[in-house]
């Protein structure tokens, strides 16, 4: 569960009584695409014949750019998700975090849960020894890719929210 129990209204549309508007929120969307390709790899290693992480992943650029519609993000979100399951360490956090940046188009605040299971994939990845340091250089990665216009929400999200994220956003 990444999710805290009051939900923050910047991560919420204005169509919904947020504050969040739909640039901001394709920005979210892209940044989270961004998380989960850069650990794609892991998860194709792993099931080289399975594309439906990394069709969530374009979904989730197709949304931001308006070409498909949030059902379609979303629905692809699952299926990466159903890819996820049957599979264990950085290929399932791999799969999980695409799922999740396709799902940022029906709810904002799946951009966290983008972010959280890259790191983890990143960690699974790496010898014992070095999971904490290849965590840390992960979030670090993708702090560099925020938008300046969405930078100060983004990171007060990941305080806001850390705990229900495994404390991965201690970086």
């Amino acid at each position: 569960m990444i999710f805290s129990k009051i939900p923050d209204p910047r991560l919420i549309t204005v169509r919904r009584g947020g504050s969040l508007q739909d640039a901001d929120h394709h920005l979210l969307a892209v940044w989270a695409a961004d998380c989960a390709q850069h650990v794609l790899p892991l998860f194709e290693q792993v099931q080289p014949d399975d594309d439906r992480p990394r069709h969530a992943i374009e979904m989730a650029r197709a949304w931001a750019r308006r070409e498909v519609t949030m059902t379609q993000s979303r629905t692809a979100g699952g299926h990466a998700m159903g890819a996820a399951r049957a599979l264990k360490g950085a290929a399932r956090e791999a799969a999980y975090a695409a799922g999740q940046a396709a799902a940022v188009a029906h709810v904002a605040a799946h951009e966290l849960g983008a972010a959280a299971y890259a790191i983890r994939a990143a960690r699974a990845a790496a010898a014992e020894d070095q999971r904490m340091e290849v965590g840390r250089l992960e979030c670090e990665w993708q702090r560099k890719q925020l938008p300046d216009e969405i930078r100060e929400l983004v990171l007060d999200d990941q305080k806001r929210r850390n705990e229900f994220c495994w404390f991965i956003f201690d970086c």
